[in-house]
């Protein structure tokens, strides 16, 4: 058994650098001085490098139990449905939304990933909805509405809400997706290869909708670089490796409180660090939110404690799959986080 003290200091590497993905996405769009990375070229860009130096470190590595792991046109097309479900339709999104609504808010509405991926699990027969889902189900979704309801202090976009909940179901989609998906069996090369085609996708859609006339590589920021450089190697790199190894050396009820912190993490960082008001109905749509993911999360969590993988390495089979990730647009061992 790994020491208690390596697990927390993967935990709160997963708490702090998951939850901060949305605050150096926030730094790219809308940096305070100099010209802003675009949102769907900013992706691209992230998860292009991220998924390349993956393939790079993990490719050649044989599977941990030295059978063969085939790269063939079946697994690149299943790589190509995740990763421009979650990286184009869920991360690019919210990189979107947050030219128009706070970091924080962001990370609220997308703890609903587990919201929409329970509704879907139901509507494909997967997943039956209880009466503790349907409380969770509702609370969710009176926090989101929370945010945009009325007028007054706190009030944010709807249509930058309305996209963020577009990001968080195409997530949740190739979530549920992927647990029978003919993935790569290496969890790193299977999220390598996800992240080459998710962040093409977003480089194709950026420049077809016109970004590449709004980008101007001499005039941006160094913020809006730093954030590059950060949701590159932190955030798609070293806290998705933290995750995996959490899965195979942590009991999944505490790996998966991250769905929790997450979002106050972002919210916090947000007000910290880039003014974002902290409202009351900020705090009230929070506290909404996270209880909601808690009832569903914290039921998936206790329904799947067995161990979710045998070795270093191995993928977990789809009937071990933990809990969605939250915002951590983040990720399954097929599904990498979107953090965004």
């Amino acid at each position: 058994m790994p020491r208690r003290g390596a697990v927390w200091l993967a935990l709160w590497t997963v708490y702090v650098v998951w939850g901060s993905t949305y605050l150096a996405i926030r730094l790219g769009v809308r940096p305070a001085h100099g010209a802003a990375l675009p949102p769907l070229l900013l992706a691209g860009a992230r998860f292009t490098l991220a998924g390349a130096l993956l393939l790079a470190y993990d490719v050649r590595r044989p599977a941990p139990d030295g059978k063969p792991d085939p790269l063939g046109r079946r697994q690149w097309l299943a790589a190509a449905v995740v990763g421009l479900a979650l990286l184009l339709g869920g991360n690019g999104l919210v990189s979107i939304a947050e030219e128009r609504i706070p970091s924080g808010v962001a990370a609220l509405v997308v703890g609903t990933v587990p919201i929409w991926a329970a509704l879907l699990g139901a509507a494909w027969g997967r997943e039956r909805v209880s009466l503790r889902h349907g409380a969770g189900l509702l609370l969710g979704f009176a926090g989101v509405a929370t945010l945009v309801a009325g007028t007054g202090s706190g009030r944010v976009s709807p249509t930058g809400v309305l996209i963020v909940l577009g990001a968080a179901l195409s997530w949740a989609a190739g979530s549920v997706w992927s647990r029978t998906a003919p993935a790569a069996r290496r969890p790193l090369v299977s999220t390598g290869m996800q992240m080459l085609c998710g962040g093409a996708g977003c480089f194709a859609a950026g420049l077809g909708g016109g970004e590449g006339g709004r980008l101007h590589l001499g005039a941006v920021s160094t913020s809006a670089w730093l954030a590059l450089a950060y949701l590159v190697v932190f955030g798609s790199m070293l806290a998705y490796t933290a995750y995996i190894w959490l899965l195979q050396n942590a009991s999944l009820t505490l790996v998966t409180t991250y769905a929790y912190v997450n979002p106050l993490v972002a919210v916090l960082l947000g007000a910290l660090f880039v003014h974002e008001a902290l409202t009351l109905r900020t705090v009230l749509a929070a506290a909404l939110i996270v209880t909601g993911v808690g009832l569903l999360v914290g039921r998936t969590a206790r329904d799947t404690e067995e161990p979710v993988a045998s070795s270093e390495g191995a993928a977990p089979s789809a009937t071990d799959r933990p809990a969605q990730p939250v915002g951590c647009v983040q990720g399954t061992p097929r599904a990498p986080e979107t953090c965004p």
